[in-house]
């Protein structure tokens, strides 16, 4: 009796298992992303530019734009590259990323940024700055489909 009632529990376990691992998953994907930005100021500042992103095999085109405000000085060029997670289409990537930060570029200097949007797309970019630019600021980067 107890070996049946033991057998019966450990069915039903299995059953409810099963049935967790053959629901439809809502998948969020992910995509590669390049990034290009002009950017300079004197204590506000302000970026423009543009980039591409790759998902599923077709390009969509980038605008990229923002103002900073705290600390900035100086001009640079940064150009980014990385992917984007969580999305689940192109759409998802636009919108408005928020950072604070702070550094110098003096030349050319590596710059590591990972940035998350209200659409929970997660930016996880690297590459290079190019100028001089010193700043310790907030800012906000915006992120549009052209």
């Amino acid at each position: 009796m107890r070996f049946a009632s033991g057998f019966r529990a450990a069915f039903v376990a299995l059953l409810a298992l099963a049935s967790v691992s053959l629901a439809p998953v809502a998948k969020a994907d992910s995509g590669q992303i390049w990034l290009w930005e002009l950017k300079g100021g004197w204590f506000i500042g302000g970026s423009a530019g543009g980039g591409t992103l790759l998902f599923h095999g077709r390009r969509y085109p980038l605008s990229v734009g923002g103002v900073s405000a705290g600390l900035v000085f100086g001009g640079s060029e940064t150009r980014l590259y990385g992917t984007v997670t969580n999305i689940s289409r192109p759409s998802d990537v636009a919108g408005v990323y928020g950072a604070a930060g702070a550094g110098v570029a003096i030349g050319v200097g590596a710059r590591v940024i990972v940035l998350k949007n209200d659409k929970g797309a997660v930016l996880r970019l690297s590459g290079r700055q190019i100028g001089l630019l010193a700043n310790a600021d907030v800012s906000g980067l915006v992120i549009g489909l052209k």
